[in-house]
């Protein structure tokens, strides 16, 4: 037992350190987007390349004024279709480890995806950034531009998800206190068999996922950019099922008792 215990403890602290580290550069990947666009907006493209990995041998044969060239080009793109009073948000990053020739990140790179907005629009940038020095080794546009979603619907919906948890807990509370057997099982069914999911996400609305099991009490949430952000629910047909039958218990239990 207590090996097991320092095992535990020692996951969980390499988890607390690396999710720390994970929070801390995706503040970095938003500040040095952040940083390298605004500095763009302005012309001042000296200052774009210093948020850039030129250093990385990725560049060693690149021409630094050829590279401002592209700079310019990468610039009136954002301008035409976005203006220059933008704002940012981190969405994603990740490393992709496959065995499919094109589809891993190059090494000690990681991929992010910074979310960028103006009044009516929104778009997406795709980078990667070198590990190393946390700069900018390559940067695009994903061909997205969609207008602003209102989010109101989206945190109304996340109301109803909320119930869902609060359900499938408030059953296996009354489970605890039945006298069945087995309660293990009962607890699993309760936290395993949500399902079919109901998903609403910001962009593509309302869809509805047959075989989709949800297994954290029914629920999940991501918050990721408008294109990131969504609710999922799954039926919480475990809960149902013990709701059914410990109401049909008690039931039969006061049919069973003698009257004076």
């Amino acid at each position: 037992m207590n090996k097991f215990l320092k095992t535990l403890l020692f996951t969980l602290t390499i988890s607390i350190f690396t999710s720390c580290d994970f929070i801390n550069n995706a503040f970095t990947y938003k500040d040095t987007t952040e940083g390298f666009i605004e500095a763009l907006i302005e012309e001042d493209y000296n200052k774009s390349l210093s948020y850039m990995a030129t250093e990385h041998d990725g560049y060693k044969n690149t021409n630094l004024d050829t590279l401002k060239l592209s700079l310019i080009n990468f610039r009136q793109l954002i301008v035409k279709n976005f203006g220059t009073e933008l704002s940012y948000k981190f969405m994603s990053a990740n490393k992709t480890f496959s065995t499919v020739e094109g589809e891993s990140t190059a090494p000690n790179t990681t991929k992010a995806q910074i979310e960028f907005s103006n009044d009516r629009e929104f778009g997406v940038l795709e980078i990667i950034f070198d590990d190393n020095s946390n700069k900018i080794f390559n940067i695009q546009t994903l061909d997205i531009k969609e207008p602003i979603p209102n989010m109101t619907i989206f945190w109304l919906f996340g109301i109803l998800a909320i119930c869902i948890p609060i359900f499938n807990i408030w059953i296996i509370r009354k489970i605890r206190k039945s006298d069945l057997k087995t309660k293990w099982l009962k607890y699993i069914a309760v936290i395993f068999f949500n399902v079919p999911a109901v998903t609403y996400s910001v962009i593509n609305g309302l869809s509805i996922s047959l075989l989709s099991f949800q297994i954290l009490f029914g629920i999940s949430f991501s918050y990721m950019g408008y294109l990131g952000s969504a609710w999922t629910f799954g039926i919480p047909l475990g809960g149902l099922y013990w709701f059914w039958r410990l109401n049909k218990k008690t039931q039969l239990t006061e049919n069973e008792t003698p009257t004076e």
